[in-house]
């Protein structure tokens, strides 16, 4: 599904190489739940960023469902990435300007995908499971912690992808709430088959997941 091949990161910075990830040989199959797990400055962030092709190798390729992505121009790749992986933050990433539903409808804008139903049907359906679609109209700064990630897995479940991508998902919120959330993503790659990659620093959250992967001055070290 998503594979990584002799794959480096790296950065000049005061006028020597700096590498954020190097030699990186890494496979993700469907359906999996896979935790990246390290501590600050291990190089997992660069792995996040390369995964979810927000970001392009220095050297190695990068190929998802057997398209080398390299090989893809700006606009496609763009596309790639809008209906291929969902993105949860640390932060959110809401936008406090829009409403709860306008901003889980944010990615629709950009897809070309066709759904039986209409993005606002689909929406509604995916904020009544997750308990917020009463919240439709209220904007972010009026939701807790948990509620604002509800609405972050939500947005980034509205293109149905194929992918998870949780940076960190727990970061900002109490344990109770933390683990709801983690349930919540659990049941995703469970019941939808979605797969999900959990970047954490901690290793009671990466306990969730059904492979860990260690990475560790931006190389892997176990998987």
């Amino acid at each position: 599904m998503i594979k990584l091949s002799n794959v480096f990161k790296e950065y000049k910075l005061d006028g020597e190489i700096f590498a954020a990830v190097k030699n990186i040989n890494l496979s993700i199959n469907k359906g999996e739940f896979i935790a990246i797990l390290g501590p600050s400055g291990s190089g997992k962030s660069t792995l996040m960023h390369l995964i979810g092709l927000l970001d392009n190798p220095t050297r190695g390729t990068i190929c998802v469902e057997g398209k080398d992505v390299s090989k893809l121009s700006d606009s496609q790749l763009s596309l790639l990435r809008n209906e291929f992986v969902g993105f949860v933050f640390q932060q959110f990433n809401l936008i406090n300007k829009l409403t709860v539903l306008e901003n889980i409808l944010l990615p629709t804008i950009y897809s070309k995908q066709k759904f039986s139903a209409s993005p606002e049907e689909r929406a509604f359906s995916l904020m009544e499971r997750f308990g917020i679609k009463e919240k439709a109209t209220s904007y972010p700064n009026k939701l807790s912690g948990g509620q604002q990630q509800r609405v972050a897995i939500t947005r980034a479940l509205i293109n149905n992808p194929k992918v998870i991508l949780a940076d960190e998902p727990t970061g900002n919120l109490d344990t109770k709430t933390g683990d709801k959330i983690l349930t919540l993503l659990t049941e995703l790659n469970r019941e939808d088959k979605i797969t999900v990659i959990l970047v954490t620093h901690e290793a009671d959250v990466a306990v969730r997941a059904k492979r860990k992967i260690q990475i560790r001055d931006g190389e892997i070290v176990k998987s």
